[in-house]
């Protein structure tokens, strides 16, 4: 996938790494608690080992980002079918609670203020394996990965030999989080300048660190941001506030199926919602696109007709064939074939998926388990709302990776690029010696590093 540029500067990285006298066991000490100090952690594990970023080359990141931008697109025009056509929403698996609180207009166009697109990267292309549209974490990973090994000698003097970008996903989210307000609160006729912001999710999640790190942004930028949980919130005289805090943006974290688990309309988050008293980014109407099944009913040749050429060109390249678990017959490389006994054939091929989960949770792949275990977890997904979706064959990278010593690993890497009111802007970098490429999962991550043509003028996209 990379080109030979690409490749010359991998392999300059790494000769360089081989023979570093600086890299110790009190380095990688230092390393470690710098991670802690700026909060890369998931729970309280630094989750970057790695000495080096991961290299892509301009025009291969261009084709990946402008191909997420498709895709959002597509997924626009898919959740306006849903919300009109019960047809289409009952392929999406949501619960009548969902299907309820999607139906709120969030008061402003966008389905997604900010999303991310999962994608492996393989050896000579990339596929998209999930939509990220809720609540997606790793803004901040990138840069605070930066911060890890950026100024150690080897990446000094890599980053003055060759010419690159350095993508700032975490400094695009409070200009998409305005943008929504704004257009929410022109059509009130109450814009603030200085809108205060929430960021609302459940206290001691594994991801909190990555909260304060953007809570430090905005109040940087002069915006006043608390963090909250949901059962800490109140509403009174329309107005939704945390304490005194009075909020105009809430910065919805939380994930939707938790949310709506402990709590119903009447909750204060619930009702200002409702009565448009204050501007949520996510949205509720996110869940709709934010559900597996949605790259079912992109990737099915009988909705076909709800995208444009354009559209289903990208779909074809770029998403993975996916269905619904459910038995049907259904189009697989151009026969027709029984769902279930296809599955079954192909089970080396398949993947099974929760339709609605996170972190690698209950994802099961057909070639590491016996047919009987897949044959148990397909009578599972029968019961359940699952998706099914064909493997992926992902790209592996040579890693430099330390412990109290630097050992070099092959690693699989997943790179998801983060949208902004539709618009990409760098990605999260994953890498894990484990088939579930998840953080949540043990895996870790790198920074991202836009490699440039030496005779093009690089220009941040």
């Amino acid at each position: 996938m990379a080109d030979e540029s690409t490749q010359a500067a991998v392999q300059w990285l790494n000769e360089r790494l081989s023979d570093a006298p600086e890299l110790t066991p009190e380095l990688f000490d230092e390393l470690r608690a710098r991670q802690r100090e700026q909060g890369l952690l998931h729970g309280d594990r630094p989750i970057c080992s790695y000495l080096r970023p991961f290299l892509l080359p301009r025009a291969r990141y261009r084709e990946i980002t402008e191909a997420a931008e498709t895709i959002a697109q597509a997924m626009e025009r898919l959740v306006a079918r849903a919300l009109e056509d019960d047809a289409v929403m009952s392929e999406l698996g949501l619960t009548e609670k969902e299907i309820a609180f999607a139906g709120i207009d969030p008061g402003y166009s966008p389905l997604c203020v900010n999303s991310r697109l999962d994608a492996f990267l393989t050896e000579t292309d990339f596929k998209f394996l999930e939509y990220n549209a809720e609540s997606p974490a790793g803004l901040t990973d990138g840069v605070l990965s930066e911060n890890v090994f950026y100024d150690l000698p080897h990446m000094k003097e890599f980053l003055q030999r060759f010419p690159h970008w350095r993508p700032q996903p975490h400094r695009q989210i409070l200009p998409a989080l305005l943008g929504a307000y704004r257009e929410w609160s022109s059509k009130r006729g109450e814009t603030k300048e200085r809108p205060n912001i929430a960021i609302v999710d459940w206290k001691g999640v594994a991801t909190e660190n990555e909260f304060h790190v953007l809570k430090r942004i905005f109040e940087a930028e002069g915006y006043q941001t608390v963090i909250a949980d949901p059962h800490d919130l109140r509403y009174e005289n329309g107005r939704l506030a945390v304490g005194d805090f009075e909020i105009d943006i809430l910065y919805k974290r939380v994930i939707i199926h938790e949310f709506l688990a402990k709590f119903d309309e009447t909750h204060p988050v619930a009702r200002a919602y409702a009565e448009g008293k204050v501007c949520i980014a996510n949205s509720f109407r996110t869940k709709v696109a934010h559900k597996k099944a949605s790259f079912s009913v992109l990737s099915d040749e009988r909705f076909s007709h709800l995208f444009t050429r354009e559209q289903l060109d990208c779909i074809s390249r770029c998403i993975p064939w996916t269905r619904n678990v459910r038995r049907r017959r259904t189009i697989f490389e151009n026969a027709e074939h029984d769902l279930i006994d296809l599955i079954k054939r192909k089970r080396e091929e398949m993947v099974l998926k929760p339709n609605d989960d996170y972190g690698g949770h209950g994802v099961v792949l057909g070639a590491e388990v016996t047919d009987a275990e897949w044959d148990a977890h397909i009578a599972r997904a029968l019961e359940e709302s699952f998706v099914v979706q064909q493997r992926v064959a992902v790209r592996k990278e040579l890693m430099p990776e330390f412990t109290d010593v630097l050992r070099w690993e092959e690693l699989l890497v997943d790179f998801d690029p983060f949208l902004f009111l539709n618009k990409a802007h760098g990605g999260i970098v994953r890498l894990s010696s484990s088939s579930l490429c998840n953080v949540s999962s043990g895996g870790g991550v790198t920074a991202l590093l836009i490699l440039e043509d030496e005779a093009t003028d690089a220009q941040p996209d």
